[in-house]
């Protein structure tokens, strides 16, 4: 077992029992403090500043320099998954012995008098299209039940390289993009405001530094590169999409924003929820061969918020229903000889569940806006309208100790 897993560890930290973030998480980000960027980890509503606890010399035998007096974690993520563990042992060990409490005090800051940051400067960023079921909708809307899954698609997993810079931290607003459709039944493009915008449920893992150019790292492999998980959100215009992805795929559609939750919760911390995955068929390529339980069951919730309603949820779903799984993902990327840097993130693609009710996108939950949603306040949804706040939460819970990664929210703001 991992000792900061314990299920029966105590800290002298006050938690609510609800708490995303017991001492069995630890998640490490980035927070602005004091005027200053720092590394942070989060312990209930307390916030570690960890360069205070490596200047009061709590990581001395494991680090060898202060990784976390610095504006992104990225450097941290340069150090080997056992330096990872570690650190993270070595936290939850300060905060679960009260000897500790007088010589660490002066690291905790109440949550709400810090500003969370970007965590990470992302250097390259790919979204993976992983979730069968979500797949197997889409193809039946634009193609036909008999046809849904293009042929590559139970042998690879499908994925594409997006655009990083434009990757953005819970809380920021975004503008409802712009650009070319074509109107049914219309031969030519408009240009305009989206009319189609869409939210995509979706998990991202972030990795560390990996091999040199030309090098792969194997199935078995692949977990010591990964450092942990956010909540994405990949926006999506699905008109714009609609017209420019032939033949390269998403473009403007869908460059214009993602947005992230700002704790990073290591692997680690996920270990004890690991789960089977789905029985893939037909049998994939040796280098996409796995054994053991590679999926993770992480419950993910969906909410719309607007002027006239509070949080209205309106999809639950799971990460666990991914048919290929982020070892599978981050193989077959590497496989070729592509380099992965620390602080790279791959997305999961939309995550949809076998029912309605679990659906991860706008597209699938109002069928193409034929079946709206019904909101608190009477007004339907068919997409995302101006004004509108989507809030994404993710937990997973097991011997009774709740993981959580909070939430990310984010408002749509009319076109520019």
């Amino acid at each position: 077992m991992i000792e900061a897993n314990n299920p029966n560890l105590k800290t002298w930290l006050e938690v609510a029992q609800n708490s995303d973030f017991p001492i069995q998480n630890i998640p490490f980000g980035i927070a602005f403090i004091d005027n200053s960027k720092f590394g942070v980890s989060r312990i209930g509503d307390k916030v570690i500043n960890l360069s205070k606890l490596y200047e009061l010399g709590a990581f001395q035998s494991i680090l060898s320099e202060n990784y976390f007096d610095k504006d992104f974690l990225n450097d941290f993520l340069k150090k080997k998954k056992s330096d990872w563990r570690s650190v993270r042992n070595r936290i939850s060990e300060i905060f679960t012995d009260e000897n500790n409490k007088d010589k660490y005090t002066s690291a905790l800051y109440p949550l709400k008098d810090v500003e969370m940051c970007m965590p990470v400067k992302v250097g390259d960023y790919t979204d993976f299209y992983s979730s069968r079921q979500h797949a197997y909708n889409v193809g039946c809307m634009f193609r036909d039940p008999d046809n849904a899954l293009l042929p590559n698609w139970l042998h690879v997993p499908v994925g594409y390289h997006g655009r990083a810079s434009s990757i953005i931290l819970s809380g920021t607003d975004i503008y409802r993009p712009k650009g070319q459709q074509l109107p049914l039944d219309a031969k030519a493009p408009v240009f305009g405001p989206c009319k189609l915008l869409d939210f995509e449920l979706e998990m991202a893992f972030i990795t560390g530094e990996g091999k040199p150019l030309g090098d792969s790292i194997s199935i078995d492999e692949a977990e010591d590169y990964i450092f942990g998980m956010v909540i994405f959100n990949d926006w999506s215009a699905r008109d714009i999409q609609k017209w420019e992805y032939v033949p390269l795929g998403p473009f403007l559609a869908k460059n214009f924003a993602s947005s992230i939750s700002p704790w990073i919760v290591t692997l680690d911390a996920l270990e004890p929820f690991r789960c089977k995955g789905e029985e893939q068929e037909p049998e994939v390529l040796p280098y996409l061969k796995y054994t053991g339980y590679k999926n993770i069951d992480i419950n993910l919730e969906v909410q719309i918020e607007s002027a006239n309603f509070s949080a209205h949820t309106i999809s639950k779903s799971n990460y666990k229903y991914m048919y290929w799984n982020l070892n599978q993902q981050l193989a077959h990327h590497t496989v070729n000889g592509c380099d992965i840097h620390a602080g790279d993130m791959m997305a999961s693609g939309t995550i949809s569940g076998n029912d309605e009710s679990a659906y991860g996108s706008m597209l699938e939950l109002s069928w193409k806006g034929t079946k709206p949603l019904s909101m608190p306040d009477g007004s339907e949804r068919k997409f995302i309208n101006d004004g509108d706040t989507v809030i994404m939460k993710a937990h997973s819970t097991k011997d009774n100790v709740r993981i959580g990664f909070g939430e990310v929210r984010t408002k749509v703001l009319p076109t520019k």
